[in-house]
C-alpha cells in the first residue's frame, strides 16, 4: 500500500472523517461550541479557524493517505488558537510545546500503525519549527474514539504524563531527550512516504523511535 502525508488545508478539510470535519470542540471554547452547534454552525466555524490558523502558524494539522484514501489524520497547533486546552484540570500546557490536540484512524485502517506515523509526522513538524515537545492530555477512561486520545496509545508511543489526573492527565513528548531524536525521526518519517516493510526490532536500548513503532493503534 502507497502512503503519504499531507498537509491539512481548507481544500481537504471535507475528507475528514465524520463527525471531526465539523467538530469544533478544541477550536471553540464549551460555551461557543455549544452555541455554534445550537445554531448549526460549526462547519463554517471549523473552517474560519483553520483558516486564521494557516494565516497566523501555518499547517496545524496532517491527513495520512492510503492509495489515495484519506485513512486518518492529526490536529495539533499553539495552545492559544485551541480554547479548549483551558477546560481541562490539568492545564495549562508548557510554553516550549505544541499540543497534540486529536485525530483518528479510519476504523478500515487500524492495526497498521497509522496512529504511530501520524504522532512521528507531527513531531518531525514540530522540530523543524523549533519548539522542544510536543503535550496532549490523555483520556484513562476511553471507551470508543472521541476528540480526546486514549491516555494508553500516548503512553506507548513516547508521552510521559507530566500532570497526572484520573481523567484527563497531561502527557509530554520531550524531543530533545535523546541526541539521535531529530535524525532519526526525519528518516523514519521520509520512509513512512511510501510502501513500507517492517524492520527486525533493534537490540540495546529502547529510543524515542522505538517507542513509537510499539503498542496499540489510535482509535
Amino acid at each position: 500500500m502507497a502512503r503519504r502525508l499531507e498537509p491539512l488545508t481548507l481544500a481537504n478539510l471535507g475528507e475528514l472523517p465524520l463527525p471531526c470535519r465539523d467538530c469544533v470542540f478544541w477550536e471553540l471554547d464549551p460555551v461557543a461550541a455549544r452555541q455554534a452547534d445550537r445554531n448549526g454552525d460549526t462547519a463554517l466555524e471549523k473552517e474560519a479557524w483553520l483558516s486564521q490558523l494557516l494565516l497566523d502558524w501555518g499547517p496545524a494539522g496532517v491527513v495520512l493517505y492510503v492509495d489515495d484514501d484519506p485513512a486518518g489524520f492529526a490536529l495539533y497547533g499553539p495552545a492559544t488558537y485551541l480554547p479548549r486546552v483551558q477546560a481541562f484540570p490539568t492545564a495549562p500546557v508548557s510554553p516550549d510545546a505544541v499540543v497534540l490536540a486529536t485525530g483518528r484512524i479510519q476504523p478500515r485502517y487500524l492495526g497498521l500503525g497509522l496512529g504511530k506515523i501520524l504522532v512521528q509526522a507531527v513531531a518531525k513538524d514540530v522540530l523543524k519549527r523549533g519548539f522542544r515537545a510536543v503535550e496532549a492530555f490523555g483520556d484513562s477512561r476511553w471507551n470508543g474514539p472521541g476528540c480526546v486520545w486514549p491516555t494508553e496509545f500516548l503512553r506507548a508511543v513516547g508521552f510521559a504524563v507530566v500532570r497526572e489526573h484520573p481523567r484527563n492527565p497531561r502527557l509530554r513528548l520531550d524531543l530533545r531527550s535523546a541526541i539521535t531524536w531529530r535524525s532519526e525521526m526525519e528518516a523514519a518519517v521520509e520512509r513512512l512516504m511510501g510502501a513500507i516493510r517492517p524492520e527486525p526490532a533493534p537490540s540495546g536500548p529502547v529510543t524515542v523511535r522505538d517507542a513509537l513503532r510499539s503498542g496499540p493503534e489510535v482509535p
